[in-house]
């Protein structure tokens, strides 16, 4: 049970995008070729979430092929979404100073 947390976790957008660096996160949003151009800070891992889901399937997938990828998203959103409340002080501060997380 504490590795799902701990996987959980180093997955969550909002440690992707307070945590760690702005380059870290615009790196693993290239990566998933996200349509995504910028990650407002204020609710960041919300965000991050849906530019996950805003990105094209894998080579060889088709729309009709099911995983479970998009659930674990989903389920992150919900735990993303409580941590980004609790920053929500120091990245309305961060948006204020630094702008966005720009995905280049």
């Amino acid at each position: 049970m504490s590795d799902v947390c701990s996987l959980m976790l180093a997955g969550c957008g909002t440690i992707q995008t307070v945590v760690r660096g702005d380059e870290v996160a615009a790196e693993s949003l290239k990566e998933q070729q996200s349509y995504s151009g910028a990650v407002p800070r204020i609710y960041s891992g919300v965000s991050y979430d849906f530019c996950s889901l805003n990105a094209p399937l894998k080579k060889g997938l088709d729309a009709q092929d099911h995983t479970n990828a998009p659930a674990i998203v989903l389920v992150d959103v919900v735990t993303s979404g409580a941590f980004d409340t609790l920053l929500l002080p120091y990245t309305i501060f961060r948006q204020a100073a630094d702008g966005s997380i720009v995905i280049d």
